[in-house]
C-alpha cells in the first residue's frame, strides 16, 4: 500500500480500520476498496460493514478542539512479532509495533524517519528494518550506546573471539592486586572484577581511537546486562534492568531475601544475550540495518536545537517525550552511566523532567517549532503521550495547541487499546479497570 499523503485519507483509513482477534485485517481493506471502486491509493471503503468478530473504530470529536479521536486495537503483540533486535531494556519505551504502524502507513522506502527522544532506539531500529533512512537524537548519551551498535551487527564468533582475548589478557587492563570491590551488594567480587576489566578495556580502546563495531556491540550488550532480576544478568536479584536501585535499596533487598551475590560469567552472559538479540534476524534484516547505518545520523542534543538536521528533510517523526516527573531517567541509569564513564547527575540535569504542566508545555513548544522546521511539506509527526497522575493530566489536550502554534495541522488522536501488561504497573502508569492499557498518539501534518 502506498504511503498516505494527506489528513483526510489518514482519518478515513482509521475510521474504516478493522481489527479481528487483536490483529488488523489488511485483506478486508483491500477487498472493500476493490468492491467500492475507489481509485488506486484510496484507503478503506465508505459504508463498508465489517461484521462478525471485527472491531470497528470508535470515533469521537473533542468539543474543545474539534479534533477527532480514533480508538481501536490498531496494533497488538499478536498482530506482528517484533524483531528480537529490539530486546534492549529501557524504562518508558514503547513497543516496536507502534512506530511500525506509522512508518508503514505514512512513509515509503527511502524516506527519512526521525526520533528526537530516541531512548533505546525503537523508532530508528524499526525504521532501519523497513528500509528507511534514519536520524536519531537524545540528550542522554546512553541512547547512542544502546542504539547504534544494532545497525552493525557482528557475527557471534567475532564477539566470542574478542571477549576471549580481553579476559585472557585481563591483567593488562586491570591488575587484580589493584582491584577493590566497590559494589558488593550487587556483584560477586570476581564478577565485579570482570566488569571493571571490561570497563577499562573499552575506555582504552575509545581513548586510542581504535574502537570498532565489535567493541561497540560488547559495550551495548554489557550495559544491558549490568543488573536485573534473573541469572541472565551480572548482578544478584534486583529490580528489572530498566530500573537500577540505589546502593542502600539493594542492601535492603539482599537482607529481605537473605541473598548474597553469586559469581556470574560476564563473557558467557554477553554471548547469551547476543544470541537472543540476533535470533530472529534474517540476512535481509542485517542488510537493511547496515544500509540504514551507513547514512544514519546520531545526535546528542537538546531536541529543540538540532541545527545539524537540514530544513524540510524529515518525512516522519515518531517519538515519546519525557512525561513531567513520571520517570526518573538519570536515577534509573546511574549504574549504566558508571560503566560507561558518564556523569549521571550531569545528564539528568539536561533531560526534560518538568514538575509543572506549564513548564513542560513551554519546553515542548520549542520542540514542535524545531520539528516544523525539519519536516517536509506533506510530512508527519506522531507524538505519543500518556495519561499521568492517574489520568488527572491528559497530555494530548495540551499537545494539540502546541502543534497548531508551530504551524502543523492536527490530523487526529489515535488511541490504541491493548492488553494489560505488568511492566506498566512497575512504571507507575495507570491501567484501566477493564484490563487494558492505551497508547495516545497525537498525529500532526505539515501542509
Amino acid at each position: 500500500m502506498p504511503a498516505i499523503k494527506n489528513p483526510d485519507d489518514f482519518r478515513r483509513y482509521l475510521t474504516d480500520f478493522c481489527s479481528r482477534d487483536g490483529s488488523q485485517d489488511i485483506a478486508a481493506y483491500d477487498k472493500a476498496a476493490d468492491a467500492s471502486g475507489r481509485a488506486d491509493g484510496a484507503y478503506g471503503a465508505e459504508g463498508t460493514d465489517f461484521s462478525g468478530d471485527c472491531r470497528r473504530t470508535a470515533v469521537t470529536v473533542s468539543s474543545d478542539t474539534g479534533v477527532r479521536y480514533f480508538t481501536n486495537s490498531f496494533w497488538t503483540a499478536k498482530q506482528r512479532q517484533a524483531s528480537s533486535i529490539h530486546e534492549i531494556s529501557y524504562r518508558a519505551c514503547f513497543k516496536p509495533q507502534l512506530p511500525h504502524f506509522f512508518i508503514d502507513l505514512l512513509t515509503d522506502e527511502g524516506d527519512t524517519v526521525y526520533d528526537p527522544f530516541t531512548g533505546r532506539g525503537t523508532t530508528v531500529i524499526e525504521a532501519a528494518l523497513m528500509k528507511r533512512r534514519i536520524i536519531s537524537n537524545d540528550i542522554n548519551p546512553l541512547s547512542r550506546i544502546l542504539c547504534k551498535p544494532r545497525l552493525f551487527v557482528p557475527q557471534p564468533d567475532e564477539i566470542a573471539e574478542r571477549l576471549a582475548d580481553i579476559f585472557k589478557n585481563a591483567e593488562r587492563y586491570l591488575k587484580k592486586s589493584d582491584f577493590t570491590p566497590e559494589l558488593p551488594m550487587f556483584y560477586h567480587p570476581a564478577t565485579e572484577y570482570e566488569i571493571a576489566v571490561l570497563t577499562n578495556y573499552l575506555k582504552t580502546r575509545e581513548d586510542s581511537g581504535n574502537s570498532d563495531r565489535i567493541d561497540d556491540w560488547i559495550r551495548m550488550t554489557a550495559t544491558n546486562r549490568l543488573t536485573g532480576h534473573s541469572k541472565g544478568f551480572f548482578s544478584v536479584y534486583t529490580l528489572p534492568p530498566n530500573q537500577a536501585v540505589s546502593i542502600e535499596s539493594q542492601i535492603k533487598i539482599n537482607e529481605k531475601r537473605s541473598q548474597i551475590p553469586e559469581y556470574r560469567d560476564v563473557a558467557a552472559l554477553i554471548l547469551k544475550k547476543t544470541g537472543n538479540l540476533v535470533k530472529s534476524l534474517t540476512a535481509a534484516d542485517m542488510e537493511n540495518l547496515k544500509a540504514a547505518g551507513s547514512t544514519a545520523r546520531f545526535l546528542t542534543r537538546d531536541a529543540c536545537d538540532t541545527h545539524e538536521i537540514a530544513p524540510s528533510s524529515v518525512t516522519l517523526t515518531v517519538t515519546s517525550p519525557p512525561f513531567l516527573n513520571i520517570v526518573q531517567y538519570s536515577a534509573d541509569n546511574w549504574l549504566r552511566c558508571r560503566f560507561n564513564s558518564l556523569d549521571a547527575r550531569e545528564i539528568g540535569e539536561k533531560i526534560t523532567m518538568s514538575s509543572s504542566l506549564a513548564e513542560w508545555c513551554g519546553t515542548m513548544q520549542a520542540v514542535f517549532d524545531e520539528l516544523y522546521r525539519i519536516t517536509v511539506s506533506g510530512g508527519w509527526v506522531a507524538f505519543e503521550v500518556g495519561e499521568v497522575r492517574k489520568g488527572e493530566v491528559r497530555l494530548d489536550e495540551s499537545v494539540i495547541p502546541l502543534g497548531h502554534n508551530s504551524g502543523f495541522e492536527c490530523a487526529g488522536v489515535l488511541i490504541n487499546e491493548q492488553d494489560f501488561t505488568k511492566t506498566s504497573q512497575i512504571w507507575g502508569i495507570s491501567n484501566k479497570k477493564r484490563g487494558t492499557n492505551t497508547n495516545r498518539i497525537v498525529v500532526f501534518y505539515k501542509k
